[in-house]
């Protein structure tokens, strides 16, 4: 495993060649599945398994970081997916000089206690960023970006770290959403999960 400094040194492109290998080792499983949409495929990533590994962590998280306009203050996205990135990035952020808060959207609204649909820190004024580990259709994305509007706060852009359905990016624009991913189904070498319905 690489070094925190020595990952720091590498470019774009070699930290995404890296983080290729690691979500191919132990995020894709192949077989037949059904998808949370209802649709089949065969393949299935859980990209948890990689970014809740030291490495993995690590690499989205200079990758997100490097890239992040000055005016972004807060980091976070629907539970669970979002959880480890949005907190390990805000994490790596401060190692590195760079106060983000962070969040996580519940799928419930909380029914005790002060309540609401977020936990963690997210201001009226911030500006956030979205994050997703994988985004299929973009719908999970969407219904994070309608909560942080809901608190006051805007958003910069999401972005998740496999886009596996190839349609987000549409669907969030046509909600004043700027959509990124850090790798695509087809840089995994796999089709579109939205291509392969039966």
């Amino acid at each position: 495993m690489s070094s925190f400094e020595q990952l720091r040194s590498e470019d774009d492109e070699s930290l995404k060649s890296r983080l290729r290998k690691l979500i191919l080792r132990d995020s894709v499983l192949k077989g037949d599945f059904v998808l949370k949409s209802g649709m089949k495929s065969t393949w299935f990533i859980d990209v948890k398994n990689t970014v809740c590994r030291p490495e993995g962590l690590a690499i989205v998280s200079l990758l997100i970081l490097r890239h992040l306009p000055h005016e972004v203050t807060a980091i976070g996205g629907q539970t669970m997916g979002a959880d480890p990135i949005a907190f390990g990035t805000a994490g790596v952020a401060t190692s590195l000089g760079r106060s983000i808060r962070s969040f996580s959207i519940r799928k419930e609204p909380k029914d005790h206690g002060p309540g609401g649909m977020i936990a963690g820190v997210l201001e009226s004024t911030d500006s956030a960023l979205l994050v997703e580990d994988a985004a299929s259709r973009g719908t999970s994305t969407l219904s994070a970006v309608q909560a942080v509007r809901k608190t006051g706060a805007s958003i910069a852009y999401a972005i998740a770290v496999v886009d596996r359905g190839g349609t987000a990016n549409e669907l969030l624009r046509q909600h004043g959403v700027e959509f990124q991913a850090l790798l695509t189904a087809t840089d995994l070498g796999l089709p579109f999960e939205g291509g392969i319905t039966s």
